[in-house]
């Protein structure tokens, strides 16, 4: 294609790799309630999870990838460096969290990093408030939504099931749960994978590559779903750990509740546009499974430590792109 760059080159390969660890850091989040309950094997559950990620171009519309292409910074100060910067901060916050096991936020990485690089960029005036207000609402909003819900279902599912041996109602749910993951993996293909749609688009935009108005090609939707597709296929065990058993332990029954409730967001979300954390999702689910248990069945301090992750996530990772935008001048034009 003419006018096409090495450096844009380089800067889409920075971005399906992001996209790649994106699935990698979050693999958690789609299959940890069915590993945890041993209702697949690790192997297997990654391989069901990375399918439905892949298909859920099919399934969702680009709402999420057009807020995060064009709500968040303004697309007209949008350079390479800018990206470079955003993706630096992004990729080095997941590496950091993933080599101590910590589900922070992969989504909120790299809305931190947008916001930092911008910032370092243009001030405050680069900033497109209302992306920003939604995405930090959502922060809140998500894992509450999945609590309340989850919680309800499990209510529900249990009065259902009151008058059902317990062995009935844990075979029911082996099968019912394949139904829950593949929503929750469908969700989750369908929001995450939409971020790295929306860098790589506004990095065409830049480089005058979209006829002169933002939108989001289908080789880029292809090309980011099958990148995180396979970064949830090579799996993410130090997480998967954390969230399957180290917040509560759950049952089939209550791993489908958590997965359903999780999902129900995740659909809402990514048809409104908003760019939503799948980890503050099902963390939200898996502890609102466990408080309708008993409030000591969660190991309230784990999940303590997961909400610091959240709260530093995009301010750390916007300070990274800064400095990695900053970094970047300093090193020539």
């Amino acid at each position: 294609m003419a006018g096409v760059s090495p450096i844009l080159v380089m800067l889409i390969a920075v971005a399906l790799a992001f996209d790649f660890l994106n699935g990698l850091h979050d693999a958690a989040n789609s299959i940890a309630t069915i590993v945890s309950t041993r209702v697949l094997r690790p192997q297997y559950a990654v391989f069901w999870a990375a399918f439905f990620n892949f298909v859920a171009f099919a399934v969702f519309g680009l709402h999420v990838a057009n807020t995060v292409g064009g709500g968040i910074v303004d697309v007209h100060i949008v350079d390479d460096r800018l990206i470079f910067a955003a993706l630096t901060g992004a990729i080095v916050w997941n590496i950091l969290t993933w080599i101590v096991g910590m589900p922070s936020s992969s989504s909120h990485a790299l809305i931190g990093g947008l916001v930092g690089a911008g910032f370092a960029k243009a001030g405050f005036s680069a900033i497109v408030w209302n992306g920003i207000i939604k995405t930090s609402a959502a922060i809140v909003l998500s894992p509450l939504l999945g609590f309340f819900l989850a919680l309800v279902l499990v209510v529900l599912v249990s009065w259902i099931c009151l008058r059902s041996s317990p062995i009935a109602v844990d075979s029911t749910f082996r099968v019912l749960q394949f139904f829950s993951a593949s929503l929750y993996s469908l969700g989750h293909g369908g929001n995450d994978a939409q971020k790295t749609m929306g860098v790589i688009s506004v990095l065409l935009f830049a480089h005058g590559l979209s006829g002169g108005t933002f939108h989001i090609p289908l080789w880029v939707v292809l090309a980011s779903q099958t990148a995180m597709a396979f970064g949830t296929f090579a799996g993410g065990w130090r997480i998967v750990h954390t969230m399957g058993s180290r917040i509560t332990r759950l049952t089939p029954m209550q791993g489908f509740c958590a997965e359903t409730g999780g999902a129900m967001t995740l659909f809402l979300a990514t048809a409104l546009g908003v760019p939503v954390s799948t980890t503050h999702t099902i963390t939200g689910a898996i502890i609102g499974v466990g408080s309708a248990r008993r409030v000591s069945a969660v190991r309230w301090n784990v999940a303590q430590n997961i909400v610091v992750a959240w709260v530093l996530t995009m301010p750390a990772a916007a300070l990274i792109a800064a400095l990695a935008f900053w970094g970047a001048g300093a090193l020539g034009p």
